[in-house]
């Protein structure tokens, strides 16, 4: 089992950043794949972005060019760096773990709203 605890999300202004971060403790693959997807009220949960443990990403095209994935295996950590954020992106944003024998792991959410 695979534990994950989000950080990082909040209140921002259109235009802003934040940086939201996951740490995963417990039974961690060597390889496996992280990402976050993110919930807004009345609609489903899609994916944002994903990080393999052998360096592939892949980004939502709503996002591409404003955030930015990143891993830090060291420390068993997946960041999302979002910058020029926009009212659209507001929702509730969950950290996910597949391990390389397909065991899913979720975090508890991190709410993320862009605000004037």
């Amino acid at each position: 089992q695979v534990q994950l605890v989000e950080s990082g999300g909040g209140l921002v202004q259109p235009g802003g950043s934040l940086r939201l971060s996951c740490a995963a403790s417990g039974s961690i693959f060597r390889i496996n794949s992280m990402g976050w997807y993110r919930q807004a009220p009345g609609k489903q949960r899609d994916v944002v972005a994903r990080i393999t443990s052998r360096g592939s990403i892949y980004y939502a095209d709503s996002v591409k060019g404003r955030f930015t994935i990143s891993r830090d295996d060291a420390k068993n950590t997946v960041y999302l760096q979002m910058n020029s954020l926009k009212p659209e992106d507001t929702a509730v944003y969950y950290c996910n773990y597949i391990s390389s024998n397909a065991r899913t792991s979720w975090g508890q959410g991190t709410q993320v709203t862009v605000s004037s």
